[in-house]
């Protein structure tokens, strides 16, 4: 399956405490087979783990750029949330208990 890039956010250009929120809406609105990506000023680890605590299994992190002055990361949907359940022990109410 291919990826369509749909947009670039530079977070440089974002004020802090407003960064993730904004990154989050982008990425809740990506569709399977839609990326987006991101450019910053460091390492976006902090943001990475947010994401996929949010979305277990749904998204793809890939460096296009790492430093060490400018990073660029491209985020893809790869599942949906029906498609992330599938794989859980519980769909389909299949648990014991």
């Amino acid at each position: 399956m291919s990826t369509a890039t749909l947009a670039e956010i530079d977070v440089r250009s974002i004020p802090p405490y407003q960064r993730h929120q904004q990154i989050f809406a982008q990425v809740d609105a990506l569709q399977v087979g839609e990326a987006l990506q991101i450019v910053n000023d460091h390492d976006p680890v902090p943001l990475r783990h947010q994401l996929e605590s949010r979305s277990p299994g749904q998204l793809q992190w890939s460096y296009v750029q790492a430093g060490p002055q400018l990073w660029r990361v491209q985020i893809s949907k790869v599942q949906g949330v029906a498609d992330a359940d599938q794989g859980s022990c519980c769909s389909g109410g299949a648990c014991g208990g």
